[in-house]
Formats: structure tokens, sequence, C-alpha cells
């Protein structure tokens, strides 16, 4: 997955520049789809920047061995990122998760 592809995804299912960011939560990891959009006036990044991030971000699932998980699950979730509400993603990085939570 590229940065490229992941930004068509997330235009496919919801119609916006989503921003995406990894979090961890209870030993967890997880890629949390957020409400701010690459569309709105407050976004606080460039589309150069969200690109370079968005590349970041997909770089990281394909040395993990994610991106298939998150590719599915965008695809069929019914949720959305709404305001305060982002929509998680969990991530089974099977032994390579504790190289996260260090």
């Amino acid at each position: 997955m590229t940065g490229r592809e992941l930004h068509q995804l997330l235009l496919d299912k919801w119609g916006h520049s989503y921003d995406v960011q990894f979090r961890r939560t209870q030993g967890k990891i997880f890629l949390q789809v957020m409400w701010k959009y690459l569309e709105q006036a407050s976004f606080p990044m460039t589309e150069t920047e969200y690109q370079e991030h968005l590349e970041s971000v997909a770089n990281y699932l394909q040395a993990l061995g994610g991106a298939a998980q998150v590719r599915t699950f965008i695809t069929q979730t019914r949720d959305r990122p709404r305001l305060g509400k982002a929509v998680s993603i969990p991530l089974d990085l099977g032994e390579r998760a504790s190289e996260w939570i260090v």
C-alpha cells in the first residue's frame, strides 16, 4: 500500500481526505481515521504535508504487515469519522506488536 492508495481508499469510502494516526491503547495498536480532513479550512497540514504523512503511515503499515487489514476494515465498516469520534482500526501485528509496546 502506498500513501496514494491509502488516500484513494479514504476518498472512495467517505469522500474526504481524512487524517490517520497510529495509537497505542491497552497494549494494542490501532490506526485511527480522525474526523479532521484536508478539505477543511482549519486542517493543520498543507496538501503536500498530508501526502507525505500518508506515505509515511502507509510505509509503516507495509513494514508491519497491517496494510491488508486496514484495506479490508475500511471497505467493510459502516462506521464513519465524526466530530470527536475517530474510526479505530485494530491491527493484529502478532509478534511485531512488541516492537511498539516498548
